[in-house]
């Protein structure tokens, strides 16, 4: 299968997929499905949910195999997150400093550091 190229710029491939998932989209698919990944076809409006985004991108490439696809994370304002995480406990709470104690600090008696 041959690659997709994008026909929009970067700025505003995201403005159009911001634009219909927040006026249409959103209101249908947000109850009952946080953290699934939502694939639109920013020039037709077209989507696919699942948890699985490319079960979703690939559901709807076959209705429109020239998709030009925006994926969006139900829920979140990020498909995916990089950078530091905060920890409690040694629970991981996806938000924050990343300076609170957590399974990897070497503070942590849990860690078996031979020398240490």
């Amino acid at each position: 299968m041959a690659m997709i190229q994008p026909r929009y710029s970067k700025p505003e491939f995201a403005r159009r997929g911001d634009e219909l998932y927040e006026r249409s989209i959103r209101p249908v698919v947000e109850a009952g499905n946080p953290g699934k990944f939502v694939a639109i076809d920013i020039e037709t409006g077209a989507y696919e949910v699942d948890a699985d985004e490319l079960i979703a991108s690939d559901r709807l490439v076959a209705r429109s195999p020239n998709a030009q696809i925006w994926l969006m994370r139900i829920g979140s304002r990020y498909v995916r997150r990089f950078g530091t995480r905060h920890r409690v406990g040694g629970y991981d709470h996806g938000e924050g400093d990343g300076r609170s104690p957590g399974a990897d600090s070497p503070d942590d008696p849990r860690l078996d550091r031979p020398g240490a």
